[in-house]
């Protein structure tokens, strides 16, 4: 089944800027920074059919109930890769190596009077019988917080262009 995950994210830029941003590397290695990963790097790929940027973390497994840190262990490496095909569109691929879980969806930039929105819409699956509805709430927490932090970061970003 899964759980929708929908956050909008809006920025005093035009779509241009926030869309250089979200294609930065060093606007991602920030983010990693802002949330405290314990290793992470950001890589970002043009071409012909657009701009694919990948993001590999591993974070803390700390904090998350027993349940949840007896099927990851003590890290959680997540693998994110975001393929841009025009700068208002990118499809959305989340996976945990090795384990039974990914995010998939869009993220789609729009621009009213100079102010652009970013929308994140993805959908969380935990293919796991009993308690897959349980880690995929607390994995769509987890990523609203992610979401919260790299919006923060690319406000203060943006603002200091």
């Amino acid at each position: 089944m899964g759980k929708r995950v929908v956050k909008e994210l809006t920025y005093d830029a035009p779509l241009e800027d926030v869309a250089a941003m979200l294609t930065d590397p060093a606007f991602r290695e920030r983010v990693l920074e802002r949330m405290q990963v314990l290793r992470g790097s950001a890589t970002v790929a043009s071409g012909s059919d657009g701009t694919v940027v990948t993001i590999d973390q591993v974070q803390s497994a700390s904090g998350l109930p027993s349940f949840a840190t007896k099927l990851v262990g003590d890290e959680i490496r997540i693998h994110q890769v975001e393929a841009w095909r025009t700068p208002e569109h990118a499809d959305v691929e989340v996976t945990i190596p090795g384990k039974p879980g990914e995010m998939a969806g869009t993220a789609t930039l729009t621009e009213a009077a100079g102010r652009t929105t970013e929308r994140v819409d993805l959908e969380v699956t935990v293919r796991l019988p009993l308690v897959g509805g349980k880690i995929e709430g607390l994995v769509a927490d987890m990523l609203g917080k992610a979401l919260d932090k790299e919006h923060e970061t690319g406000v203060a970003w943006l603002a200091g262009r």
